[in-house]
């Protein structure tokens, strides 16, 4: 790895922490889609008499089988199902035990190691093409970040119900991120391509 390929990478990972913070902390972005629950103290009341100290994702309604269900088991399962459906609401939770602090330093580094790898990775990708435009080198980018933002965002929507302005605002906030890294990266790799064409010749 280059030098210029190191440095593009930490420009990059850092102008896209820039921005998601900014989207997440100043901008509509970060809580588009997201309702809070009416009257919620009764649910929190009967979520900790169900769940107390135990972490974990759950998925609701249940099936009623165990990690142990055979395969025929879960099959049958299912085929009632959809009655549950049909009388019971469903979704999806997150639950954490009471103590769980809203923001952490340990959790700004995870994510900010995160966007440095993503960086990382797109700029390495970059690094082996010959593309030697501006605007070629950024399209480059910018098209690696539609596949990995759609890769999970388009998934949690369809399967798991996820609200579709939660959804679009997540997959601009992760584009507009790749944007940063991709300018950054056009810019400071510019002469890189040359170089590797000259080398490969």
């Amino acid at each position: 790895m280059t030098k210029r390929v190191f440095l593009a990478a930490l420009l990059g990972g850092i102008a896209m922490f820039a921005w998601t913070s900014l989207a997440h902390m100043v901008l509509p972005l970060g809580d588009a889609g997201i309702k809070e629950i009416p009257s919620e103290q009764g649910v929190l009341s009967a979520l900790h008499s169900s769940l107390g100290e135990t972490p974990g994702f759950y998925f609701f309604p249940g099936t009623g089988l165990g990690s142990e269900a055979t395969m025929q088991q879960k099959r049958a399962a299912m085929d009632q199902y959809g009655q549950k459906l049909a009388v019971n609401p469903s979704g999806i939770l997150i639950y954490h035990p009471a103590g769980v602090k809203p923001m952490t330093a340990a959790q700004l580094g995870t994510e900010f190691l995160t966007e440095l790898i993503e960086s990382l990775l797109v700029v390495i990708l970059l690094s082996q093409t010959r593309l030697t435009g501006f605007t070629s080198r950024l399209g480059f980018v910018i098209v690696a970040g539609m596949l990995a933002t759609i890769a999970t965002n388009v998934s949690y929507w369809n399967w798991y119900g996820f609200p579709a302005t939660y959804t679009a605002a997540y997959m601009t906030t992760g584009i507009v991120g790749f944007i940063c890294v991709g300018l950054v990266a056009a810019a400071v790799m510019k002469e890189q391509a040359p170089a590797t064409m000259a080398a490969a010749a």
